[in-house]
């Protein structure tokens, strides 16, 4: 757990740069290397896109109150959808064809002046 005390969540910016932050920590931390933060086009965003073992992860970062959720809550099936199609945008421009991909979501749980992150792989499909 990370201890960061001093932040003021307040702001969504605030809390979604933050909590990018610490996925990105964790990422690297598990040995991925991150290849982009917020990738925004037309289509959506993503948060981050990170890669490990030829596997690109595409990782949607939400915070939570507590850890009881319904993730289909979390990322709606339009939000996905979303993701989805900056995905493929993602993939088109940086030649990334022959690469096998998944859509990841990471939540962070604040618990007083900790932070906990649950990494959800394959959290959605593209249907």
């Amino acid at each position: 757990m990370e201890k960061h005390s001093e932040i003021d969540f307040s702001s969504n910016q605030v809390s979604g740069n933050f909590g990018e932050e610490l996925v990105s920590e964790f990422l690297t931390k598990h040995g991925f290397k991150v290849l982009h933060r917020n990738y925004r086009q037309r289509y959506g965003e993503i948060d981050l896109i990170a890669e490990k073992d030829e596997v690109v992860a595409f990782v949607e970062v939400k915070f939570r109150q507590n850890e009881y959720f319904n993730l289909s809550d979390v990322i709606t099936y339009s939000k996905q959808k979303k993701i989805i199609l900056a995905a493929k945008h993602f993939i088109a421009m940086n030649n990334f064809v022959d690469k096998v991909f998944r859509f990841d979501v990471a939540l962070i749980l604040k618990e007083g002046d900790d932070f906990k992150i649950n990494y959800i792989e394959n959290a959605f499909i593209e249907s």
